[in-house]
């Protein structure tokens, strides 16, 4: 991605977000309840480093976006309220809209099932993922 690109997805993630990523002060404790941690390249205080320092490719390609359980944990936790979930929220809306619309097919949807996913979490990613 070009520089214009890197700053143009970065001020869409906080645009979407509304977190400030500056009042971070990487003490870890947001990282520390994540339910989720162990399966996560990038953990919750990570991704608001890495969206403060304009670190953005390795975001929009990691699949911790998708592991994010959307507890907000991170954010009882965190003592400045910054929001990490509110962040990687934004840059899965963001990965998501440059996809396009309708990339999730209701013909598709039986092969995404296994006998531990509630049925609730394939209805739900249906209706967030199909436009």
């Amino acid at each position: 991605m070009l520089k214009s690109e890197i700053e143009e997805t970065r001020s869409q993630i906080l645009s979407i977000s509304g977190v400030n990523p500056k009042k971070c002060m990487v003490c870890g404790k947001c990282s520390g309840t994540c339910p989720n941690y162990d399966e996560m390249e990038y953990h919750p205080h990570q991704f608001v480093q890495m969206v403060e320092n304009g670190e953005i490719e390795p975001l929009l390609e990691t699949t911790s976006i998708y592991k994010c359980l959307s507890c907000f944990a991170c954010l009882e936790r965190c003592p400045r309220q910054v929001e990490p979930a509110k962040l990687i929220e934004a840059v899965r809306m963001v990965v998501e809209r440059k996809r396009g619309p309708q990339h999730l097919e209701p013909e598709a949807v039986p092969g995404y099932l296994d006998s531990d996913m509630p049925q609730q979490a394939i209805v739900s990613a249906f209706r967030k993922y199909r436009k």
